[in-house]
């Protein structure tokens, strides 16, 4: 194995960034921000601005090889990266990330991808100051994290095995995100903004038109008394926009099940996250996961099928508008966590389309479905994870 080495001996700067006022539009010098992280490189798109004279930082631009980090967010999210690469233009490394700067001693794609391992985040755990709403570490702290460090001709074949793989998961992500917009976009095109409701549908309340609208509840005992196998248990981090994620399903057994009678998940249920970071996300419930049953923080919203298809009503709920409306309810009154209850859920209006038009639209949505489990975006991830997990432990390059 190889030796291992404290950050601070791999970097030659490690600081936070300039103390600047952003703001949204394209006007005025860029900055990064949170948002700037997105899938392990730095998006352009979502840079902040600054009214600022153009040399006032120039201590704090970045350079291509830089790497941000995220060191003030939720704990899911804290130590994330952002490879910087490829940029021509001056941008201004602002608060809220971390600017680290290889000092030459070792490749930067290569403490990039260690930086997306399980072993560096359970690191940034130990030194987190950890709360529910926001967790926190400083650079001292960081300083003194360990990186198994190869000599510098490993590091580069490491990272460049890992960046063909890296690259593939990322091209399957782009094109599922691609038939995700073209979904969205039919929504529009056929129903309009559900919140302006610019078409002129009907509207009506959530309680007419579900058969069933309630949550669950977790056994005694929580996630220690969870099973290997048996019934389904759904909870919120199973559901997503439009998707439902099978990593982490929960198991719970016929005993469990019977306490939970009154909260079984049937075919085509909406589940929706009613509590917590991830609220308002809807997904429909995969067949392959019935019979099943859900926690405290997922709703169920089973559809009257004659006033209510769920894919049409699923992706009303993930609509953006309609999303961002739907959030404003679950934080409402300046609310710590956010939340929406039954009974608000209940007297939620949404428009109505006549039932035809709605099964029109969910053919479209099945074709687009069909073309998405041909990107093999899940083998290309689980190939990357499986190779990052031995780039690490000299077991991908002796």
């Amino acid at each position: 194995m190889w030796e291992k080495v404290r950050l601070e001996e791999c970097f030659s700067l490690i600081r936070n960034g300039a103390s600047i006022k952003q703001f949204e539009n394209s006007c005025g010098i860029p900055i990064t921000r949170i948002e700037t992280i997105s899938n392990g490189y730095l998006n352009l798109e979502k840079l902040g601005y600054a009214n600022i004279e153009n040399d006032e930082y120039i201590d704090f631009y970045i350079q291509n090889g830089d790497i941000l980090m995220s060191h003030i967010n939720s704990l899911k999210h804290l130590g994330k990266t952002a490879l910087v690469k490829n940029i021509s233009t001056k941008i201004i490394h602002g608060m809220n990330l971390l600017l680290l700067r290889t000092n030459g001693n070792c490749s930067y794609r290569y403490v990039k991808f260690y930086f997306e391992t399980i072993d560096f985040y359970n690191q940034i755990l130990n030194i987190a100051n950890q709360s529910v709403n926001q967790s926190s570490f400083t650079v001292t702290k960081l300083r003194n994290i360990e990186i198994p460090l190869p000599p510098l001709a490993i590091q580069e074949k490491i990272a460049d095995i890992l960046d063909k793989a890296d690259q593939l998961r990322l091209k399957d992500q782009e094109l599922e995100e691609k038939y995700d917009q073209l979904a969205q976009a039919i929504f529009v095109d056929m129903f309009g903004d559900p919140v302006k409701n610019e078409k002129g549908w009907e509207k009506k309340m959530l309680n007419s038109l579900c058969s069933k609208i309630g949550s669950g509840s977790t056994p005694k005992g929580g996630k220690e008394v969870y099973k290997t196998t048996g019934m389904s248990f759904i909870r919120s981090l199973n559901i997503h926009r439009n998707e439902f994620k099978y990593k982490d399903l929960a198991f719970i057994d016929d005993k469990q099940a019977d306490q939970l009678k009154n909260v079984i998940v049937k075919n085509d249920d909406v589940l929706f996250n009613i509590t917590g970071a991830s609220v308002c996300r809807a997904a429909i419930v995969p067949n392959e996961v019935l019979p099943a049953y859900v926690n405290q923080h997922v709703a169920i919203l089973r559809s009257i099928k004659e006033k209510l298809n769920s894919v049409f009503f699923v992706s009303l709920l993930n609509n953006q508008t309609m999303n961002k409306f739907l959030y404003g309810i679950a934080t409402q009154g300046g609310a710590t966590r956010e939340a929406i209850t039954k009974e608000q859920l209940e007297k939620i209006e949404i428009t109505v389309p006549p039932i035809d038009l709605q099964l029109k639209f969910a053919k479209k949505i099945e074709i687009i479905n069909k073309l998405k489990l041909q990107t093999n975006t899940t083998k290309s991830e689980e190939l990357f994870q499986s190779l990052l997990q031995k780039a690490f432990t000299g077991e991908l390059i002796q």
